[in-house]
């Protein structure tokens, strides 16, 4: 009997060893949904941090070996964590099951007024309506032509005179830098300080640069305000080398 526990204490303890002592390779697999869209999901492999993303049909090839668990992260499907065995090495078609996201509300908040009356309830405001901010507000006013229409079909010079002028320009920037400054709120209430000097390795008098660099990238604000942390993480990743690059020639 215990002849018999040592030899499984040696063959486990041998597996153990070969799978930390051996060398990575290049791992080939696809993943699976009920979907079509398989392209930009990315592949990370968590104890090296390597990351690459899949093609149009969901192939993709990393480095790995047996023990390596590969994260499986983007915006339409929920994370999934594939520990690697020795059969994903040997399988040709290898492959990952990915499930779909339902976008749901996070949280409802609902508000208790003692007189139970407000705009909706009078049929002022219908239920539902969107919200405008300040500068949304005055971009519609000001080149709305419809808004300024007049008794008779006549059409009011305001919005033309803003066009010419080029009022309605200006709002728009002023439209444009509110989203941008969102956005920057959203980033900073998302990652510390701390996470871009010594995880990004950013310097810290170019950080609040590095910061407005990565809103003004349209495909990182669209993850970004998915709020989906682990793939803004690997973008803003992305993003750092690019612009330590920058730093770096801008300073020869």
């Amino acid at each position: 009997m215990i002849n018999k526990v040592i030899c499984v204490l040696i063959v486990v303890l041998g597996q153990t060893i070969w799978s930390q002592t051996q060398e990575r390779t290049v791992l080939n697999g696809r993943i699976t949904s009920n979907t079509f869209d398989l392209e930009g999901v990315y592949v990370i492999n968590a104890q090296t941090e390597a990351m690459t993303t899949t093609n149009g049909s969901g192939a993709f090839s990393i480095t790995a070996k047996v023990g390596d668990e590969l994260i499986f992260s983007s915006i339409q499907f929920k994370e999934n964590r594939v520990p690697l065995t020795a059969e994903n090495f040997s399988d040709i078609n290898f492959s990952v099951k990915l499930n779909m996201v339902m976008h749901q509300l996070q949280e409802v908040v609902v508000k208790s007024y003692n007189s139970g009356i407000n705009a909706v309830s009078l049929g002022i405001i219908p239920s539902g309506q969107k919200s405008y901010t300040a500068a949304e507000r005055k971009l519609h006013a000001a080149s709305d032509l419809d808004a300024h229409i007049g008794l008779g079909g006549s059409v009011a010079l305001d919005p033309l005179l803003n066009m010419f002028s080029g009022r309605t320009a200006m709002l728009k920037k002023e439209l444009a830098v509110e989203k941008k400054e969102a956005f920057m709120k959203l980033l900073e209430r998302m990652f510390s300080i701390d996470h871009f000097v010594n995880r990004l390795q950013i310097p810290l008098e170019y950080v609040k640069g590095f910061e407005y660099y990565a809103v003004e990238n349209d495909k990182f604000t669209v993850i970004l305000n998915s709020k989906n942390k682990t793939s803004t993480e690997f973008l803003l990743g992305e993003l750092a080398v690019k612009y330590k690059e920058i730093i770096a020639s801008e300073n020869k």
